[in-house]
């Protein structure tokens, strides 16, 4: 049932993702477009709650669960910052707006990296933080094995972002060298 409701919650994501825009954009109604796309957080919070019944109703914290909990962590910490990505690129196909801005080269770059790395250090952590309150619940005699696993994965990811964006620090992109157009 979980895996299901995150797919559910997913499908539900991009659906008012999707329509959001459209009422936006399309139908010219950008306050019906506010209310769709603030309607996105009530995935999460319905998520959550499952999630935690569940677990009250005696179910095995397993793998789902811990899915569950990267799910909210991701649409807490990156959320906002998806539906704004494809705001932009909306607006800029279909209704006219600028292209889309994100930096190439050298340190505006390497600034944008560790921007996304903090929002998915965010993720992360709440998705840590939720797995740990779930362990809690559980209390020792419970199987959380599963559980501990995706904090240790939420581990692999804060490194791997970390690198990421210091290897965009370290090692900036240079943007390419203008050349002479020779007639």
């Amino acid at each position: 049932m979980i895996v299901t409701l995150i797919v559910a919650c997913e499908v539900g994501f991009w659906v008012l993702l999707a329509g959001g825009l459209a009422l936006r954009y399309w139908a010219r109604m950008p306050r019906a477009s506010v209310a769709v796309l603030l309607c996105e957080p009530l995935l999460e919070v319905v998520l959550f709650v499952v999630t935690a019944i569940d677990l009250k109703n005696g179910a095995e914290p397993d793998w789902k669960h811990g899915l569950a909990a990267v799910y909210i962590g991701y649409s807490v910490a990156l959320g906002h910052y998806t539906i704004k990505w494809a705001d932009v690129r909306v607006a800029h196909r279909f209704a006219g707006g600028p292209p889309p801005s994100t930096p190439k080269y050298g340190m505006p770059r390497a600034i944008h990296e560790w921007k996304l790395a903090a929002r998915w250090i965010l993720a992360a952590v709440i998705a840590i933080g939720l797995l740990q309150g779930a362990i809690w619940y559980v209390g020792e005699g419970g199987a959380t094995d599963s559980l501990t696993v995706w904090q240790e994965k939420m581990l692999f990811l804060i490194a791997l972002n970390v690198i990421i964006a210091l290897g965009y620090t370290v090692f900036p992109k240079k943007a390419p060298a203008l050349t002479a157009n020779k007639g």
